[in-house]
């Protein structure tokens, strides 16, 4: 099957920085997107960067201009450069792999464990 491993959280002042990574192993065949999406306690999981195939890249909102998505994908690993964090970035954050394992014909999602990512003011 498909496994995810995710590093790089921890505790942060405010205005620091911290990158996340994540890579993926398996039966894989074909990978449509990988990204990271975080939660805080009481709300739903959210997008928080996803970089597609042709390496098209969507951005929350909330973190433009202070993270950066990036694939390499010999590797398949992404990594998440988080700059400025702000105490409301504080989260577990999920790596995110949709890919197609070999012997399917679709695309099923795949998540990793979550990495705690702390901001303090």
């Amino acid at each position: 099957q498909v496994q995810l491993v995710e590093s790089g959280g921890g505790v942060v002042q405010a205005g620091g920085s911290l990158r996340l990574s994540c890579t993926a192993s398996g039966s894989i065949s074909e990978i449509n997107a990988m990204g990271w999406f975080r939660q805080t306690p009481g709300k739903q999981r959210e997008p928080v960067a996803i970089m597609k195939i042709g390496r098209d890249t969507n951005l929350a909102e909330s973190v433009k201009g202070r993270f950066t998505i990036s694939r390499d994908n010999a590797k398949n690993t992404v990594h998440l450069q988080m700059n400025s964090l702000k105490p409301e970035d504080t989260g577990v954050y999920y790596c995110n792999l949709e890919a197609m394992v070999y012997g399917d014909m679709w695309y099923d999602d795949y998540w990793g464990r979550g990495t705690q990512v702390t901001v303090s003011s």
